[in-house]
This record gives C-alpha cells, sequence and structure tokens, in this order.
C-alpha cells in the first residue's frame, strides 16, 4: 500500500510554498507555522530533498484559509481539515507547478465569477461595474453586502488590490468628469470601513506574542490602508493589531509604543505633505524591539536607516508578519 501510494504521488504535480503563498496570499512565515503548529503542511519531498505541497496539501490549506477567514480560530481550522481524507481531484496530469494550474480562488487577473458554488442565500461577489453602480446610486445595502461577499470568499487582499481600488478610481474618474458629489466616496468609503473594523476584533488564541501597531502618519486623513491591512493581518494571520487611526501625531505614537511594546509599528502616508519620514527616526528604540515599517506613496526618499519601506499591499503583509510571528 505504501509502495503504491509512493508511486502515485510521484505523478502528481507538487508546489513549493512560494508557490503556494503567492496563491493563497498567505506569506511563506505564516504556512511555515501552520505546517509546525497544526501538522498542515507538505507531505512530499523533491528528489533534492526539498518540501513539496500535493494536490491533497493545497485543498487543506485553501479550506483552512477559507475557515480562519470566516472567524475560526485557527487551530480548530486545522483539525477539521485534517479529519477529511477525501479531497476535491487533483488538476490534470502535467499541469505542475508553472503550467497552467493552480489551487484555489479565481485567477487574479479578472473579476470573481458570478456563477460559483455558493450557499444559497450568501450574496454574489460583485464585479468593479456592479460595485461602483451601487455606490453612485448610494445603495447602501448593496455596497455593504457586496463588500462583506468579496472579503468572505476571497480575503482582504484580493477584494482591496481587484475590487475596491478599481471602484475608487472609477468614483473619482466620474466625478472629474461629471461632477459627481462627493457623497459617493464618502458612503462607499463607509461601508468598506464597516467591514473592515468588523475583522479587526483580538483573536482568541492570538498567533505572535506582541500586537501589531499601525496608524497615520501626522496629518494624514487616509486611514483606510491602515484599517485594510489591520484586517488582513487579524482575521487571516491570527495577529493581534491595534489601529490609531488618522492624524496620529508622533508623541501619541511614541506613548502606544511604550505601552503596548508592539512586535511592528506601521505608519501610512498618502500625500507628500505628510511624508516626512525624519520624525520616524525619533520613535523610542524598545527591548524587545520593535520594527518600524513605512507604507504609502507620501514618503520622502531619505527614510531612516532603521526603517523599512514597503512598497505594496503584499510586501506590507509579508514584512510584518515574518517580524511579528516568534
Amino acid at each position: 500500500m505504501d509502495e503504491q501510494r509512493r508511486v502515485v504521488a510521484d505523478e502528481e504535480p507538487a508546489y513549493g510554498i512560494g508557490a503556494v503563498a503567492r496563491r493563497l496570499g498567505v506569506p511563506a512565515p505564516t504556512l511555515r507555522t501552520w505546517n509546525l503548529r497544526y501538522g498542515v503542511g507538505p507531505s512530499r519531498r523533491s528528489p533534492g530533498g526539498h518540501r513539496r505541497y500535493d494536490a491533497r496539501d493545497l485543498w487543506r490549506l485553501e479550506e483552512m484559509n477559507r475557515l480562519i477567514r470566516s472567524g475560526i480560530p485557527a487551530s480548530d481550522a486545522a483539525r477539521r481539515v485534517l479529519r477529511v481524507e477525501v479531497v476535491p481531484p487533483a488538476p490534470p496530469a502535467g499541469q505542475a507547478e508553472g503550467q497552467g494550474w493552480e489551487p484555489g480562488w479565481p485567477t487574479p487577473q479578472g473579476p470573481p465569477s458570478l456563477t460559483d458554488d455558493r450557499p444559497p442565500g450568501v450574496p454574489t461577489v460583485p464585479t468593479v461595474a456592479m460595485l461602483a453602480r451601487a455606490a453612485m446610486t448610494l445603495d447602501s445595502v448593496a455596497v455593504h453586502d457586496w463588500i462583506g461577499a468579496a472579503l468572505s470568499r476571497h480575503g482582504v487582499l484580493w477584494t482591496w488590490e481587484h475590487l475596491v481600488m478599481p471602484v475608487f478610481e472609477t468614483i473619482c474618474r466620474r466625478q472629474s468628469e461629471n461632477g459627481a458629489s462627493i457623497e459617493v466616496e464618502h458612503l462607499f468609503s463607509d461601508r468598506l470601513m464597516a467591514a473592515l473594523i468588523g475583522l479587526t476584533g483580538r483573536p482568541l488564541r492570538p498567533v505572535g506574542p506582541r500586537p501589531v501597531l499601525l496608524a497615520c502618519a501626522e496629518n494624514d486623513l487616509h486611514s483606510l490602508p491602515i484599517y485594510a491591512l489591520a484586517a488582513a493581518l487579524t482575521a487571516e494571520h491570527g495577529l493581534e493589531t491595534r489601529v490609531l487611526g488618522a492624524r496620529t501625531p508622533y508623541p501619541a505614537l511614541a506613548d502606544a509604543m511604550r505601552r503596548l511594546g508592539p512586535s511592528v509599528v506601521f505608519v501610512w502616508s498618502q500625500l507628500p505633505e505628510t511624508g516626512d519620514p525624519a520624525p520616524l527616526a525619533s520613535l523610542p528604540v524598545l527591548r524587545p524591539p520593535s520594527l518600524v515599517v513605512a507604507g504609502g506613496m507620501g514618503w520622502w526618499d531619505d527614510m531612516p536607516a532603521s526603517v523599512r519601506h514597503v512598497a505594496s499591499f503584499q510586501e506590507a503583509l509579508t514584512r510584518i508578519v515574518t517580524a511579528a510571528l516568534p
């Protein structure tokens, strides 16, 4: 039986941790933690001895990721997926990594299918045009339901990059073309903020020993990105977060650091007017130390050597999760 299983396994496609992390939107350090703590990890090895994920492993990781995003603790999600013996069939033979097949959610190059296998009564995941139209007509119920459906099915990163940002671009374009009123942007921002805040509650069993502290640069009003990042860190990676919000004075941020002793401090600057990085160098040096990460387009070039600047949502997630995990 073991010999038969080994031969069958050799015929199946195998995937490295980097490919799986990119597909799921889960940093590689988190995947390693799931493997070490809960036993949900790769079950094969390459001829060179490297760990590889097969179709069963991928299905378990996808299902565990979905359960965690729905609010189930990681340990309980792991027990559920490990109890399942029969998993969906593997992809066709020959479609291994780099050959056109990847597990899980729809590809990020386009909107999700509106005919997917969702349970009865669960809202569809909208296209950009559908969600923008609902915002334009001030249909707050539809905006709320559709954002919630996207977050539940595809997670924060996908929803932010492939739905939220394009809708904001559409709204801004309409405002410049026909003078659409600011209430459209305000309604959409309000419903989005409500959905994100709902995902930032303290995890039942936080993964890291210290929280992640997030704030806007002094006088910066654009707080949605830090709430989106906090939602992803909390709901999808099990990290405890604290969000100080918009226009956080640097002395207040320093006081919060001393009180909380965070593993990571993330500071967002949207506009050059708020992007002077000099105050970041004056933040307190703690023991154990806190990694200071700066995100956003507003930061000037002369970033202090002690501060890490990130250029994307995914890079911010990876940098923070790597630093925050024990």
